[in-house]
């Protein structure tokens, strides 16, 4: 994994020796499945959230890996209480930096699969296999749940607006039709997460999905249930204004950052596309060049005319 700020790593480090410490064999060897959830001061919610969680999904033996994202209440022990593995990061960085964290404890760890809920209780663990099961099956790299596809309980208008914009927006951007990039219920192969970019520490949902497309990673989507919080607060578009309760304009903050996070990494993700291509493309015209086979040569002319040519072998295709 590439830290874009070396001061994450620092952290991620200790945080992963104080895990190691404390669970042992645990942590390093990890069953198929692991269970990664972001927690930040989810008193209350995290207990029966890791209590609900399947011990197997798809006939899989599961672990599951809660990062404490610099939590100033009870959620690191209600969490271990009930049974998880709890990563106590002391400081808050944001669930798109707590996610990246807990994607490595898992690979690292030797998990095969990764599969990705909320604290809050809003998604049904029972839906966890439907998500996995392409994935297990070699169907897809990647599978996310999807509430347009599936159903939700919430009545603001605003948010589920914003989320077909959102997913019309980056369909468009990617090539690829997704209808729902902010779900939070999600699995995947371990490698996946390595292969991406992850710098975000907020709204990491549409930089992993963006960068799972632009990598050539085949996705998935499943339908999917999302329930109402019914313990705590969200803690989406924390604003100036956050603690006067206006949704409009937390929804409006939200939609702000989730936007600049979103097209952000598509430009960077197009940028990385064309640079890797263009030194692709350089590498092979010097080595064409060097072994008398470059364009216009009777061995380029040749291999142009047989069957099946320019075509790339089948070990090289992204399974």
């Amino acid at each position: 994994m590439t830290y874009k700020d070396p001061r994450d790593q620092v952290v991620d480090d200790a945080a992963i020796k104080a895990l190691t410490d404390a669970y042992g064999e645990r942590v390093t060897s990890l069953p198929p499945v692991a269970i990664v959830i972001a927690a930040y001061n989810e008193a209350g919610a995290i207990g029966p959230v890791v209590e609900a969680l399947p011990a197997e999904v798809c006939g899989l033996a599961t672990a599951t890996i809660v990062v404490a994202d610099g939590c100033a209440d009870s959620t690191v022990a209600e969490a271990a209480e009930a049974g998880a593995m709890v990563a106590d990061v002391p400081v808050n960085r944001g669930q798109g930096a707590a996610l990246r964290l807990g994607y490595r404890i898992a690979r690292e760890g030797g998990a095969a699969y990764i599969i990705t809920t909320d604290a809050d209780g809003q998604y049904n663990p029972a839906e966890m296999a439907t998500v996995l099961a392409p994935v297990v099956a070699g169907e897809a790299d990647f599978v996310t749940g999807s509430r347009q596809l599936g159903s939700q309980e919430t009545k603001d208008m605003i948010r589920r607006a914003g989320v077909r914009f959102f997913a019309s927006t980056i369909s468009v951007l990617t090539g690829q039709r997704i209808s729902d990039t902010t779900f939070g219920l999600r699995a995947m192969r371990s490698e996946v997460t390595g292969a991406v970019l992850l710098a975000q520490p907020q709204y990491q949902a549409s930089e992993l999905l963006i960068g799972v497309i632009t990598h050539g990673y085949k996705i998935a989507e499943v339908p999917a249930t999302i329930h109402r919080r019914r313990v705590g607060e969200s803690k989406k578009g924390q604003n100036p204004l956050y603690k006067l309760h206006i949704p409009g304009v937390n929804n409006f903050f939200y939609g702000l950052r989730f936007a600049r996070v979103a097209y952000g990494t598509w430009w960077r993700e197009r940028q990385r596309s064309r640079s890797s291509s263009s030194s692709s493309s350089s590498g092979s015209d010097s080595a064409a060049r060097a072994n008398g086979s470059g364009p216009g040569s009777v061995e380029a002319s040749a291999s142009s005319a047989a069957p099946g040519a320019g075509r790339p072998p089948e070990e090289a295709k992204r399974t």
